[in-house]
């Protein structure tokens, strides 16, 4: 008998966002965590503005805002001067900003999000084994009551670095580790640097640096996790063998005047540390897996990939990951995903998660965006907005010259739209139901005379290949007359989703679920339209 039909082992910021993706698409999913208490770590503090959107489709978007701050750039130092000055500063195209966030808050709101699905956390319980069959996973698991045996259809191990569910697959976890060991505070600063800018100020010798103060600004005031190497005193002996080194370590926490100490040496102005919140002593590797899944069973986050904190990449990657896996599974319990949608999830995010831990080692050796010469294109990369699935078994190729966004990239969003019944003008990510995928169909005046008609059939199409999970809109130039569809129709009052996708004429983009572009072409049939559904949906 199946207790339930996927269940998520780990309770941080990836596995709550696998639980509420799953739960808010009617999934009967379970969670899980080891930890009696959620931790008080600020242990991930960057938000990407990639995740943000992310966050608006789960509903969480506000709760975010409002409990975090502004990142709006970082100064750094060496050897006391002033060498740079970085602004966080994206194009207007994009909706949001770099905001930091403590891991702890990251989750509360998560938390709140999936108790309102009517899922709970089952804390104290830990997965000590699992098979797999045909069938689904058979698991046991324990905790203060003792073992108990559970069945469910899928497993998700969101469970970190030294996660139970990857040693259980005997997935490979390939890299090595750093030889520096540092330490992790929560504390406030009374010093004068702007508001939202975080501090890197280094000591070089020959050109080789051989102290480390980092400060990230948190919300609260004059609050910043700051990280720096390790005293003598705290470090602690490497482990020996295959063991994972990733992660908080040590008996003994750092207290503030081994914080001071390393302030008095590097801040750029004098200051002194107070109210410490929390600290560790920590190490950091670089590894990931073979594969991000076999069978029934999926990893995702830390469990899958780990790399060194710079430019806030883990835990956006991470999730990233559950997301882009959640509407996959959904619609595979559902009965309508095509039989070789779940393989997709390591064909699109294992790539992804390469490159990640390949730029954030170079990054911590060498500096983000070290050897780049476009700013530009550093921010938005570092902003995760230029992933790219290209590549993915789902994603259609138009031809190469046809003009706007190509399939398999972050599908763009676009302003100045308008809709009867609305006073005010909208945008394209508002239409975004997040659950299903949008067919976005334009015209425009320069369509010919049959284009109704096509508009007609490619609706009927899209709502056949995907069993009717699918949301259709007609997005139309002010002076087209659209009085033939049956669509609810949208007008480019201002021509912003033209320039942003290219449009002209009759045109078809499809938008998945997770906000990447899966389809774009100019005069399309509905027999195109049909075949790229079919690589998604049975």
């Amino acid at each position: 008998m199946v207790d339930t039909e996927v269940l998520v082992v780990g309770a941080g910021p990836v596995g709550l966002t696998a639980a509420i993706e799953l739960a808010r698409r009617g999934v009967r999913c379970r969670i899980i965590d080891a930890a009696v208490e959620p931790p008080r770590y600020a242990k991930a503090v960057g938000v990407q503005p990639r995740t943000l959107e992310v966050f608006e489709g789960m509903g969480v978007l506000r709760q975010v805002l409002d409990s975090s701050i502004l990142l709006r750039g970082q100064i750094v130092y060496v050897n006391g001067a002033e060498v740079e000055r970085v602004a966080l500063a994206l194009p207007a195209d994009i909706p949001y900003r770099f905001v930091g966030l403590p891991q702890y808050e990251t989750e509360r709101i998560l938390r709140k999000r999936l108790a309102t699905t009517g899922t709970r956390i089952e804390r104290g319980t830990t997965l000590t084994h699992f098979e797999q069959d045909d069938s689904g996973v058979h698991m046991v698991l324990t905790d203060e009551k003792g073992e108990r045996r559970v069945q469910a259809q899928y497993l998700i191990g969101c469970d970190g670095a030294h996660s139970v569910v990857r040693k259980g697959l005997g997935l490979a976890f390939e890299g090595a580790a750093f030889a520096e060991e540092y330490m992790l505070g929560d504390v406030e600063l009374d010093w004068s640097m702007p508001r939202g800018y975080g501090i890197r100020s280094m000591h070089r010798t020959d050109g080789v640096t051989d102290d480390l103060l980092v400060c990230v600004p948190l919300p609260g005031q004059r609050r910043y996790r700051v990280s720096m190497l390790v005293p003598e005193e705290l470090a602690t002996a490497p482990r020996t063998g295959a063991a994972v080194e990733h992660g908080f370590e040590g008996a003994h926490a750092p207290e503030l005047h081994h914080i001071q100490a390393v302030l008095d040496r590097l801040a750029p102005e004098p200051v002194t540390a107070s109210s410490l919140r929390w600290s560790s002593v920590f190490r950091i590797s670089h590894r990931i897996v073979d594969s991000y899944s076999r069978g029934r069973v999926f990893v995702a986050g830390d469990a899958a990939h780990i790399h060194p904190p710079t430019g806030a990449q883990g835990m956006n990657t991470g999730i990233q990951d559950a997301h882009n896996l959640a509407w996959k599974l959904a619609l595979t319990l559902g009965g309508v995903g095509s039989a070789d949608l779940l393989a997709s999830y390591d064909a699109e995010r294992r790539p992804v998660g390469e490159e990640v831990v390949g730029r954030t080692v170079r990054s911590a050796r060498e500096g983000i965006g070290a050897g780049e010469t476009d700013p530009d294109y550093v921010l938005r990369r570092e902003a995760q907005l230029l992933i790219d699935y290209s590549g993915s078994p789902l994603t259609s190729h138009p031809p190469d010259d046809q003009p706007g966004p190509r399939p398999g990239h972050r599908a763009p969003d676009a302003d100045g739209l308008t809709r009867d019944a609305v006073a005010y003008p909208i945008r394209l990510f508002s239409l975004l139901g997040r659950t299903d995928h949008t067919v976005l169909l334009y015209l425009d005046d320069t369509a010919g005379p049959e284009s109704p008609t096509t508009v007609c059939a490619l609706t009927d199409a899209a709502r056949r290949a995907t069993h009717g999970k699918v949301d259709l809109y007609l997005i139309t130039t002010p002076t087209a007359d659209p009085e033939a569809s049956t669509l609810p129709v949208i007008r480019d009052r201002d021509g912003g989703f033209a320039r942003a996708y290219g449009a002209k004429g009759l045109a078809a983009y499809v938008i998945r679920p997770d906000g990447y572009l899966g389809f774009a072409e100019h005069d399309p049939t509905p027999e195109d339209l049909t075949k790229h559904f079919a690589q998604i949906f049975r």
